[in-house]
């Protein structure tokens, strides 16, 4: 009882000093900053360390004692309060266990924050977040992130690792999966409605948890498209395209945390990396969070070749502003020596402290730090009926529909001898996708358990599509040789009035680690759509993947496509809901889809280059073998409604608020949703601008027939960009402004900004 009535001691001079001294008036981040001041004062520089240490999970927590001898050192840190924080400990009962181990055995009863990857949904899953990128729906993406988080919660996790927004341009890095493609304008609109998702109006809440903008910065750059390679991009590009996202999910969300990547950025790793940590982030941004490493980033400054060890690396991270090291072990082994030999001052310490200490007080772990831990709440909140319905929601808007020659879909529902192909429709497990950590196995309706809603069919595997084993950390080997079920499924298409064939990648194809030199249809599946196509031709193409892929035969032959992504927990019924019309598709690409792997990485806010042709010469920017254009542009995305847009109008009189509207008429017989997209151009600047900038975009409803007029303002945060030195510029002179249904197809007008 001693111990604990020392932690109430401590506990209690904190909040009657706060009562005794604070202003009221002030408001709850004046109340909780003398909280922090309060209890960083009685803290050792052994404790503060600790705080800045993070463990996964390493032991049966309702076991016995650990008895090997690392296990029991991190197990001896967390009695004596030296870990501020774990991470993949989940569910109500081990939580508990673990903080208890932290707050009743410590002599100050500091709680822990406990971190997770809960990327699309904890147990019930969303689509992956390229898939909904696509949906260009913010409310519905801050909705899916508010199940996420309340699910989560609900499990005892009070902090996850999302959003990613980095910007991403090259389809053969596995992570596109997890961020919001290749614009920086969309990318921060839906980064901010993933945080707000995330944390909600109140983080202290039971249903909210903190979120952590990832990874600062330039990950999505790695060269070749290949997992934590070298990154080296200009300054402009830093500030103008890989940036605008971070700094929204601050200066727009109030972002709690921030994660640092694995790349270096202008030669120095990132987690090394003072220019973005404490320049930028805290210094031009006032970021108020803490910074977390990536795993064991701070000791990957030695792998780089930054520092000579261990040691060196700890104090180059955390002088760089690192406040939190995940899994190296560099600041609980070596921090504290580096103060005591004044290599890194106490303030530092204190500072990275005090940030996490706030974040611990706003979740209001101090209040209970055992809040997140209610088993009834555990077992009411997971899959519960209202979170299927959000993410099936979310889920139909996701999906692209890429190709409808002769309005083959939606099919009718008295359809006969329908036919099904590709070992992908029956897949319980690949639609769920990569980053799915908390979630249960082969739990997706499948494709077929869609249709089975609909209609009656035949199916037939055909292929399938990996022969390794689907766990997650093992190879993934494809499969380039089986075609032992081709004859079973060409047998099957002869005489179908349609088939359709769902093909694409496992769902872990994608993700940490998943980079690809091949954008195909993996393995024998090509082979198997050329074989379908040469016996029936009526095919509806069903793409399940997490990166955009390149498909020029299929787009050239298949009359129908839809990207269905990896679409999560209701998966099936949302693919069927749109296959027949129940839903009419609305998505819109958010990554540009290539030609050929050659051309990545492939993005429409390019620059114009010296020599942009086309010429009727050599001598111009091209490839001899494939063209330029993407084979789907950014923004593209079709309906079973047809839109068309006119009397576009730009009015210029009011410089700080161009006022561009255009009208848009759905002339079809059927109701549908259109994504209005604007684009700018800066015809001549002092440093080159892109070809378009996505600088507005409204989602609209239009009845058959019915037509609106859609209005945007462009203000000089729409039409300013950075110089190399990060100063925002609003430079007179002519600009374009576009308005179409995609990057492409665009009403254009100019105007003058004087």
């Amino acid at each position: 009882m001693g111990k604990l009535n020392n932690i109430c001691l401590a506990l209690v001079s904190i909040f009657l000093w706060n009562a005794c001294s604070s202003d009221h008036s002030s408001g709850r981040d004046d109340t909780i900053g003398k909280q922090v001041e309060t209890l960083l004062a009685q803290m050792t520089l052994e404790e503060k360390v600790g705080q800045m240490n993070q463990y996964s999970s390493f032991y049966d927590v309702t076991g016995p004692a650990p008895s090997d001898a690392n296990v029991k050192q991190k197990y001896d840190h967390l009695k004596k309060g030296l870990v501020g924080s774990m991470l993949n400990v989940h569910g109500v009962k081990e939580v508990r266990e673990f903080q208890k181990l932290a707050v009743e055995n410590s002599r100050l009863g500091i709680p822990l924050i406990f971190g997770y990857d809960v990327i699309h949904g904890h147990k019930t899953l969303a689509p992956v977040p390229l898939a909904e990128a696509a949906s260009w729906d913010l409310e519905a993406i801050r909705q899916s992130a508010e199940v996420a988080a309340a699910e989560a919660a609900a499990t005892g996790i009070n902090w996850t690792f999302a959003p990613m927004v980095d910007l991403t341009r090259d389809a053969r890095w596995g992570r596109v999966m997890e961020g919001s493609g290749e614009d920086p304008f969309l990318g921060a609109k839906i980064g901010v409605a993933r945080v707000k998702g995330f944390q909600g109006d109140n983080l202290s809440s039971v249903h909210t948890v903190a979120a952590c903008a990832k990874h600062l910065a330039g990950y999505g750059f790695s060269e070749s498209g290949r997992e934590y390679n070298t990154v080296d991009i200009s300054t402009s590009t830093l500030f103008n395209f890989v940036l605008p996202p971070f700094k929204a999910a601050i200066e727009d969300a109030d972002v709690k945390t921030v994660m640092n990547s694995f790349n270096i950025m202008n030669g120095v790793p990132a987690t090394g990396n003072a220019f973005l940590q404490r320049d930028i982030l805290k210094g031009r941004w006032g970021f108020e969070g803490f910074v977390i490493s990536d795993w064991g980033s701070a000791k990957e400054i030695a792998t780089h070749g930054m520092a000579s060890d261990l040691k060196e690396a700890a104090r180059i991270a955390a002088n760089a502003g690192s406040d939190m090291d995940m899994e190296s072990y560099a600041y609980i082994t070596h921090l504290a020596d580096l103060v005591t030999e004044g290599k890194v001052s106490e303030d530092i310490i204190d500072d990275a402290v005090r940030r996490i200490l706030r974040v611990k007080f706003e979740l209001g772990l101090f209040d209970d730090p055992y809040k997140y831990c209610n088993e009834e709440r555990e077992k009411e909140v997971l899959y519960h009926s209202d979170h299927l319905k959000t993410v099936l929601d979310i889920a139909r808007k996701s999906i692209v529909l890429l190709k409808n020659d002769g309005n083959v879909l939606p099919l009718k529902q008295d359809h006969k001898d329908i036919v099904v192909i590709g070992a992908l429709a029956a897949d319980k497990n690949s639609p769920l996708g990569n980053w799915r950590l908390g979630s249960d196995d082969h739990t997706a309706i499948s494709v077929l358990e869609g249709l089975d809603e609909y209609c009656s069919y035949r199916f037939a595997k055909g292929a399938d599509v990996s022969i390794g084993v689907e766990e997650f950390g093992q190879d993934l080997s494809v499969n380039t040789t089986d075609k032992s079920g081709f004859g079973e499924a060409i047998s099957l298409a002869k005489d179908a009035k349609v088939v359709i064939m769902v093909l694409g990648e496992n769902g872990l194809m994608s993700g940490e680690a998943r980079s690809r030199t091949r954008l195909d249809i993996p393995g024998v599946q090509q082979d198997l759509l050329e074989a379908i196509y040469e016996v029936n031709k009526n095919i509806v193409l069903v793409l399940m993947n997490g990166r955009p892929l390149a498909i020029p035969w299929a787009a050239e032959n298949i009359p129908a496509i839809i990207e269905a992504w990896q679409l999560g927990t209701q998966s099936g019924h949302a693919i069927a809901d749109v296959l027949f019309g129940t839903f009419n598709p609305s998505g819109k690409l958010p990554m540009s889809f290539p030609r050929s792997v050659g051309q990545c990485p492939i993005y429409y806010n390019h620059f114009r280059t010296g020599r942009p042709g086309p010429k009727d010469e050599v001598f111009w920017s091209r490839y001899i073998d494939e063209k330029n254009t993407p084979l789907y542009p950014f923004g593209f995305g079709l309906s079973y409604a047809n839109f068309k847009y006119s009397n576009m109008s730009v009015d210029d009189s009011d410089q700080n608020s161009i006022k561009v509207s255009v009208n848009v008429v759905n002339e079809s017989d059927r109701a549908g949703d259109e994504v209005v997209q604007l684009y700018i151009n800066d015809i001549a600047a002092s440093i080159v601008r892109p070809v378009k900038e996505l600088k507005g975009f409204k989602k609209i409803h239009l009845k058959a027939h019915e037509s609106k007029t859609v209005t945007f303002q462009l203000t000089p945060e729409e039409l300013g960009f950075y110089d190399p030195d990060g100063n925002f510029l609003v430079e007179p002179g002519t600009f374009d402004v576009m308005v179409g249904t995609n990057s492409v197809e665009v009403l254009s007008k100019s105007f003058e900004l004087k």
